[in-house]
C-alpha cells in the first residue's frame, strides 16, 4: 500500500510558517494585501475564492475583491488592472481565467505587472521561472508539486522525473521547477511515444496531461512517487484524476490522492506568493 501524499498536511505546515513571516511584515507596517479579480460567476472560481480567502484569512493576508460584470469591456477591464498595478498597498493579483470569449487573455495577462502576478500568468513571470531572473511567480499548482516532495522529504536531486503535459500551467513550468531542484527531467505529451516505458524508468511521475484515469498499472513500478494533478468527475459523479488510482496504488510507494493531493495545497502556495512579494516590498 503506497503512502498518500496528503496535501492538507503540507498546506498546514506552510501556513504556521507564513503566519510569523506576516506578524514580521505587520510589525514593520506593511499589512500583506492580495487583490483577487474575478470576471462574472463561475462556479469553479468562486469555491477557488473562497478558499483563498480563507487560507489568506489564517496567515493575515489582506484580500481585496474586485468583482466584474461578464461583459465588462477589455478596455475597462485593463484598467482595473492598472489601477491595482499602481496602488503601492497591493502586494499581489490572482486573475481569474478563463476570461469571456470577447475578451484578449493574453492582453490583459501582459497588462498586469510581473512583480505582483502571483500565480504565473505574465511573460515576466515565466521568464522569472526560465532564467532564475526577475520578477513574477511560477503558477501554483506547479509549485504545490514541488512543495508537496519537500514536505514529505522524498528526493528529488539527481532523481529522474517524468512530466506527462506540456501546458504552461503546469506542464512546462513544474519541468523547470524540477530541474531548479536538480532532477533528471523528461517531459512528456500526447504523441510522446512509448510512454508507459518511458514512465516506468521514473523516480518521480507528474501526472498533469487532462485526462481522466490515463496512467494506469502499464505506467509504474514500485518505488515511485506519483503526484496526481488532474481534476475530473467520472461517470458516476465522483472526482478523479489523472490516474486510475485504484490500480497504481497497490504498486508504488506514494501517491496524491485526488481529490485532497496538489490541490490542497495551492491556495497555500499563492499566500506564500503574497509574502514574498510584501517581504520584497519592505526591503
Amino acid at each position: 500500500m503506497a503512502k498518500l501524499l496528503k496535501g492538507a498536511e503540507a498546506a498546514k505546515a506552510l501556513t504556521e510558517q507564513l503566519i510569523a513571516r506576516a506578524d514580521e511584515l505587520k510589525r514593520s507596517g506593511i499589512k500583506p494585501c492580495l487583490a483577487i479579480v474575478r470576471v462574472g460567476e463561475r462556479d469553479d472560481d468562486i469555491a477557488y475564492e473562497r478558499g483563498a480567502m480563507k487560507r489568506c484569512e489564517k496567515v493575515g493576508i489582506e484580500v481585496r475583491n474586485v468583482l466584474l460584470s461578464i461583459d465588462i469591456t477589455q478596455e475597462a477591464l485593463i484598467e482595473e488592472i492598472e489601477k491595482i498595478n499602481k496602488d503601492n498597498d497591493i502586494h499581489g493579483v490572482l486573475l481569474f481565467r478563463p476570461l469571456p470569449k470577447h475578451i484578449d487573455d493574453a492582453a490583459v495577462c501582459e497588462a498586469l505587472a510581473a512583480e505582483k502576478d502571483m500565480d504565473g500568468i505574465t511573460r515576466g513571470s515565466l521568464a522569472a521561472i526560465y532564467s532564475g531572473r526577475g520578477e513574477g511567480y511560477a503558477p501554483c499548482t506547479a509549485q504545490s508539486c514541488i512543495e508537496i516532495l519537500k514536505h514529505f522529504g522524498i528526493p528529488v536531486a539527481g532523481k529522474r522525473a517524468v512530466v506527462i503535459g506540456r501546458s504552461l500551467v503546469i506542464g512546462k513550468p513544474v519541468s523547470m521547477l524540477l530541474l531548479n531542484e536538480n532532477a533528471t527531467v523528461t517531459t512528456c505529451h500526447s504523441r510522446s511515444e512509448n510512454l508507459p516505458q518511458i514512465c516506468r524508468e521514473a523516480d518521480i511521475i507528474i501526472a498533469a496531461a487532462g485526462k481522466a484515469a490515463m496512467v494506469t498499472k502499464e505506467y509504474v513500478k514500485p518505488g515511485q512517487t506519483v503526484l496526481d494533478v488532474g481534476i475530473h468527475v467520472d461517470d458516476e459523479g465522483n472526482m478523479c484524476g489523472d490516474t486510475a488510482f485504484a490500480e497504481i496504488e497497490p504498486v508504488v510507494d506514494a501517491i496524491t490522492p485526488v481529490p485532497g493531493g496538489v490541490g490542497s495545497v495551492t491556495t497555500a502556495i499563492l499566500a506564500s506568493h503574497v509574502i514574498e512579494a510584501a517581504e520584497k516590498v519592505a526591503k
